[in-house]
């Protein structure tokens, strides 16, 4: 059986083409469970991959896509069954496993997610691992205490996939949140997903020579890393904490321990990659329920695999607002 598939190649050294092509099952790796793949979704990971980074995809030609969202088509695995309605994020898919930029994967059984009631498998994928990293920063928040009487949160790099999420689920929580970016054109679109406040990325960046900077945040989601994140941790409110997702900024900073044992802040690292399957499946029922977001389709421009290499071209050159959901169907 033939399908269509994005496929990076290195066309000269240091030179990767993404193209849509067309492959056949054969082509796929081994695994449990063969998938139709309806949605995915783009991520920054997935950008890296398709320009060849070797930090993330080792070898060439290689189809990336972190997330996938589809129907067993047939499943190896007793666990799993033909028509069952799946969700994968995570784990080697899309960085040295073929991905979800391709109408069929497969993967093992390990992998897999039902499909929570209460979400479509469209919805999953506007959300995706952008949107499961976001919750899983929420949530390790207020395990560490923060509640919205502790002050403003601040998302950095809010018109990212991460970031912007993180924004809209902090508004219907009841947070008051402050929306950090180098993008002071997108303004309207973080008040409109709930932002009560824009600060620039270049103030952020003020004060990277002090050990302390005057408390201002009640907690904080960091999608950049570099000074930025320890800006933000010398700017906490005593006893709040920052949870740390991302690096666009650089995966360095320079620190000092006076936050840590003066204001007793509190840096949480989060990852959502070799995340045990129970933690994401718990996650996914509650973005599903109690943290269902009505609003997702703002977040989000609808595109075709034939659409993609252009859209990974505006994320590498941070043109993207928000996320890319790719239709497969």
């Amino acid at each position: 059986m033939q399908f269509k598939a994005l496929l990076v190649s290195e066309a000269a050294e240091k030179q990767f083409l993404p193209q849509v092509v067309t492959r056949d099952l054969s082509d796929l790796p081994a695994g449990d469970v063969l998938v139709r793949v309806k949605y995915s979704s783009l991520n920054y990971k997935d950008a890296l991959s398709a320009s060849g980074n070797r930090g993330v995809t080792r070898n060439y030609p290689h189809t990336p896509g972190i997330d996938a969202a589809g129907v067993v088509e047939q499943s190896d695995n007793s666990a799993f069954a033909s028509g069952d309605e799946v969700i994968v994020t995570g784990y080697d898919l899309g960085m040295n496993t073929a991905g979800g930029f391709a109408q069929y994967i497969r993967v093992p059984a390990a992998w897999l997610v039902p499909r929570p009631a209460g979400l479509t498998l469209r919805e999953s994928m506007l959300l995706g691992t952008a949107g499961l990293t976001a919750a899983l920063c929420v949530a390790k928040l207020e395990q560490n205490g923060l509640s919205p009487d502790n002050g403003p949160v601040l998302v950095t790099g809010a018109t990212g996939g991460v970031g912007s999420i993180a924004v809209t689920l902090l508004h219907k929580l009841g947070y008051s949140v402050t929306a950090a970016t180098g993008k002071a054109e997108q303004g309207d679109f973080l008040r409109h997903l709930g932002a009560q406040e824009i600060v620039s990325r270049q103030e952020l960046q003020e004060g990277a020579d002090k050990s302390m900077l005057k408390e201002r945040w009640g907690g904080a989601v960091d999608t950049v890393g570099g000074d930025i994140l320890f800006n933000v941790a010398k700017s906490l409110r005593y006893g709040s904490s920052v949870a740390c997702c991302g690096l666009t900024a650089g995966v360095g900073f320079k620190a000092s321990v006076l936050p840590f044992i003066l204001r007793g802040v509190n840096l949480l690292g989060v990852d959502s990659v070799e995340l045990p399957l129970a933690v994401k499946s718990a996650m996914w029922d509650k973005l599903a329920k109690e943290w269902k977001l009505d609003n997702l389709d703002q977040l989000a421009s609808e595109i075709s695999l034939e659409a993609l290499p252009e859209a990974i071209r505006q994320m590498l050159e941070s043109k993207v607002a928000g996320r890319y959901l790719i239709n497969l169907d």
